[in-house]
């Protein structure tokens, strides 16, 4: 009798761990609050994105959000400001509903602002020659629907036109080749309203690289290598910058594709 009663426990010990177990590979709803670290007061309209299922939210004026996620998903947590955090998710987080983000704000000091930094005089005629000039161009050649960007600052901008147009599968195979996992990400980035929303606000390249889990080296050859000028790659939103890399891989696709048909 006291052996069936221990097989008995054993039983249900077992079918209540791999029933836990299986739940944890699961994707659940979770719900969580995100606070400020020094004053401990609700955050709104933080950011957050589950990285492993390319997803975003934001928190609400009481500082609550909730996502889809799974346990050993990873949360990123953005707010201007504030110190981005990575939290990775466990199976607790979904058992109390009362779990709190804190935020640390960022300790930063205020330079000299220049409010007019060309010194313009309000004369048309004088602040044109004061105007620094945009010397980003973009070329277009007849029967290629895609445009290419470039400017004076790289002595090579015609070279890398041509090139991208007569060897673009070579070109890129090295940057996009190595990373396949990356790159499939780009259209689930592109599908999700509150990421493009976070990505329009951002130029650090922070999220970006968080996202594609790409270095930022690697963003900036990518972009080279398809011909955008440097101006545009230091100037563009993150989300400009996601749009240039989709199209560009996109073309890759394309012509890679039919290079490997001949």
């Amino acid at each position: 009798m006291q052996k069936n009663l221990l097989l008995l426990f054993f039983i249900l010990g077992f079918f209540g761990f791999s029933q836990e177990d299986l739940e944890n590979n699961e994707n659940r709803e979770l719900k969580a609050v995100v606070v400020n670290a020094q004053t401990d007061n609700a955050m709104e309209s933080v950011h957050v994105v589950n990285l492993n299922q390319v997803i975003g939210t934001i928190t609400d004026k009481k500082g609550a959000f909730s996502i889809s996620a799974a346990v050993n998903d990873t949360l990123y947590f953005s707010f201007l400001g504030f110190k981005s955090q990575k939290i990775r998710v466990t199976n607790d987080m979904f058992k109390f509903a009362d779990t709190k983000i804190s935020l640390t704000e960022l300790a930063y000091a205020l330079e000299e602002v220049i409010v007019r930094p060309y010194q313009l005089t309000g004369y048309l005629e004088i602040d044109v020659k004061n105007l620094p000039i945009n010397d980003a161009y973009q070329y277009s050649i007849s029967g290629l629907s895609v445009g290419y960007e470039a400017g004076n600052k790289n002595p090579s901008a015609v070279t890398k036109v041509l090139g991208a147009i007569l060897n673009p599968a070579d070109l890129l195979r090295n940057l996009f080749g190595k990373k396949p996992a990356q790159m499939r990400k780009l259209r689930q980035v592109k599908e999700d309203d509150e990421i493009r929303n976070l990505l329009a606000s951002k130029f650090d390249r922070e999220t970006l690289t968080e996202l594609l889990q790409l270095e930022k080296m690697d963003i900036e050859d990518i972009l080279n290598n398809c011909s955008y000028s440097k101006s545009f790659i230091q100037t563009a939103n993150d989300l400009q910058i996601l749009d240039a890399i989709s199209g560009c891989y996109e073309d890759y696709k394309v012509l890679n594709r039919d290079k490997r048909g001949k």
